[in-house]
């Protein structure tokens, strides 16, 4: 006893050659009590020998890069809370857990939806849509009659495929005469003239400016054709339309061969616009020669003004 200096060693531990029980990971624990006896050195421990775990996550303080993460929150193998999909909003947070990767998130882990129209971020191509407006899959504002306007600022929501139109939506009207350029036969009518149903004089006849003829012959020019092709998409709007196609010359050379030329000249017409669309019912072709002039022939200015083809209407 002389030489123990711990004389009160409980019966049957084991002692060092002092008499006092053993610690043999010497962290301050007695073998005989610790129930962790294979303790790193210098790692804290608590009264019965083991590594601390201060917040109970499993993960022992020296391991622990999250020493405070509250109490019941599932961790990974560094004791810090979860983010199953990485977006940066623990699972405990996160009201949207599967997230794809590499998605912007709100605080709650779901993706973001800068303006609240119900297509996210990723997904919209139309990210500044106004609050409230309908949109498609795709985020962008419906636009159901596909004019380029979108239906919140579209003032005639239901304008005709094709049919041109203004900021408004609204079909365009050049000539302001009240008939919308898709239905208007002639619209560059003059301000002020009264005009019908197809936008054009109620009584002139119908002049088809810039349609002409290489020179003697009954053959459009290319130009022409163009013109013709606008003339015809207008015309196939009005199904109930009856129409002469007139024919006219200067009156250089024989009468009856210009009467002939018109007549011809006339049929081209007739035939090119049947070609694209027109109802062959809707039209008659005519050719008056040189006997109908609306300036003077001494002139070269009036020759090429009394060269022209007409379009009359016969349903009046």
């Amino acid at each position: 006893d002389g030489q123990d200096k711990c004389p009160e060693t409980p019966a049957g531990a084991k002692v060092d050659e002092q008499g006092c029980q053993l610690d043999a990971d010497g962290d301050g624990v007695v073998d005989g009590q610790d129930k962790c006896p294979e303790t790193p050195a210098g790692v804290k421990v608590n009264e019965q020998g083991c590594p601390l775990d201060s917040d109970g996550d499993g993960v022992v303080d020296d391991l622990d890069k999250c020493p405070e993460t509250p109490e019941g929150v599932k961790v990974n193998a560094e004791g810090c809370a979860l983010d199953s999909d990485q977006d940066g909003v623990v699972d405990s947070q996160d009201k949207c857990p599967e997230t794809p990767a590499g998605a912007k998130v709100d605080d709650q882990g779901c993706r973001l939806d800068s303006d609240g129209d119900g297509v996210v971020d990723a997904d919209d191509k139309c990210p500044d849509t106004p609050a409230g407006a309908s949109v498609n899959a795709e985020g962008c504002e419906g636009d159901s009659d596909g004019d380029g306007v979108v239906d919140s600022l579209d003032k005639c929501p239901d304008s005709p495929a094709g049919a041109k139109v203004d900021d408004a939506g609204c079909m365009l009207d050049s000539d302001h005469d009240g008939v919308a350029d898709v239905r208007d036969v002639c619209p560059d009518t003059r301000p002020g003239v009264s005009v019908d149903e197809i936008g054009c004089d109620k009584v002139a006849p119908i002049k088809l400016e810039g349609v002409n003829f290489h020179s003697g012959s009954d053959k459009l020019t290319e130009e022409s054709l163009k013109i013709l092709d606008g003339v015809a998409e207008t015309l196939a709007t009005h199904k109930d339309l009856r129409l002469e196609v007139a024919g006219h010359t200067d009156s250089r050379g024989n009468d009856q061969l210009n009467l002939d030329l018109s007549q011809r000249r006339a049929e081209a017409v007739r035939a090119y616009l049947i070609s694209k669309g027109v109802s062959a019912d809707a039209l008659q072709a005519k050719g008056y020669g040189e006997s109908r002039p609306i300036a003077d022939n001494a002139t070269a200015e009036g020759r090429a003004k009394n060269r022209r083809v007409e379009l009359k209407r016969l349903d009046r």
